[in-house]
């Protein structure tokens, strides 16, 4: 054999015996994870994301403040669509208002045909979360927007492009 056929052997043995090497100095070197006094390990908590946790009833609004609310401008909201929890649109954001009760509510034109065409329906700020430029509908499946009524405005005060609301976060 010539050393051109040899070269990549002698190589890859190399490299395999280099492998083996350090592997055997790691295990020597190294303490285990486990007994390890600078390793800290944490584990995280995700809220309950919804309607789909029915072995964890929860008040919609604890949910909502487990979601870690974030600030948004009212005018980045206006015409963000809404989808279900199958990624499918339910409508899209027309206004926002605070209700005389001092709640905060989204009006959401809703319609079976993907947004198109749709009614105003109030939205409690708490159902929704933000998941990029759309906003999902957590707590409030879609047969709840077609049983609620068409919003009608009494009493309710628009609110204004520039103020700012919490939204909560939604995982996808």
């Amino acid at each position: 054999m010539n050393w051109r056929k040899r070269m990549p052997i002698a190589a890859a043995a190399l490299a395999l015996l280099c492998g083996l090497a350090a592997a055997a100095l790691a295990d020597v070197a190294m303490p285990a994870a486990a007994n390890d006094p600078r390793l800290l390990l944490a584990q995280a908590t995700v809220p309950p994301t919804g309607m789909t946790d029915l072995d964890k009833p929860m008040p919609m609004d604890e949910r909502y403040r487990r979601r870690f609310p974030q600030p948004a401008r009212v005018g980045d909201l206006i015409g963000l669509p809404v989808l279900d929890l199958n990624a499918s649109t339910i409508g899209y954001v027309q206004q926002i208002v605070r209700t005389p009760a001092g709640r905060i509510e989204l009006i959401v034109a809703y319609s079976r045909w993907w947004g198109w065409f749709g009614r105003p329906v109030a939205v409690p700020l708490e159902a929704l979360g933000i998941a990029g430029r759309q906003l999902v509908s957590l707590d409030m499946p879609p047969g709840d927007y077609a049983a609620a009524p068409t919003w009608q405005g009494a009493g309710a005060a628009v609110l204004p492009p520039d103020a700012i609301i919490r939204v909560a976060l939604a995982r996808s």
